[in-house]
């Protein structure tokens, strides 16, 4: 990590440690007016917001949906278990026939749903750091250390009131499934669909 500033503000806070550096990082840079996360670029002037909070996983929606998925998937293969029993009476073949890819295709729905399930239970808590700007757009990154989020806050705004002064650090690129969390205040995560690196 390095920082070059203009000479006339001795009173510049110091910039955050920089993490190891990982495969999953990315660059967070002032330069000239713009703050660049990776390779997006956003106007200091156009910067609504700069804060951090916790993303937390929607363990009780996904374990509503996951019971949900549960109770239809059984319902359906009970009624054509039901049915093909009923179809037994013509011809024992095609009820066995049909009961068994009934029972393997439920079998399947159910492994799928329960390792979506597993997922979100399992995914941790995750401190961000969130660059809004005054439309949509905007751009999330994370650090595995929560104190070094709320200094690049601050170092983010000198910036802001300073336009001399240049910033480079290294940051997590944030890797998870928007669906699976809150995102806090009304997010939207743009720039891919499952898993995205940064939104923006």
């Amino acid at each position: 990590m390095e920082r070059t500033e203009a000479s006339g503000f001795p009173d510049i806070p110091p910039p955050p440690a920089a993490p190891p550096r990982a495969f999953r990082s990315i660059d967070l840079r002032v330069d000239k007016r713009l703050l660049w996360v990776g390779g997006a670029a956003y106007p200091l002037e156009n910067i609504a917001r700069v804060h951090t909070y916790v993303l937390t996983p929607k363990r009780w929606e996904a374990t509503r949906l996951f019971l949900k998925r549960l109770a239809i998937i059984l319902s359906v293969a009970f009624a054509l278990t039901i049915l093909g029993g009923i179809t037994g009476i013509a011809s024992q073949d095609t009820a066995s026939t049909l009961i068994m890819w009934v029972w393997l295709g439920s079998s399947a729905a159910l492994i799928l749903c329960a390792v979506e399930w597993l997922q979100v239970l399992s995914s941790p808590p995750l401190s961000v750091l969130a660059v809004e700007t005054s439309g949509q757009p905007m751009a999330v990154v994370t650090s595995e250390d929560p104190r070094r989020l709320d200094e690049l806050v601050g170092s983010i705004v000198y910036a802001i009131e300073h336009p001399d002064t240049e910033l480079r650090v290294s940051v997590d690129r944030l890797m998870v499934n928007p669906k699976n969390y809150y995102f806090g205040d009304n997010v939207n995560m743009y720039g891919g669909t499952g898993n995205v690196g940064v939104g923006h």
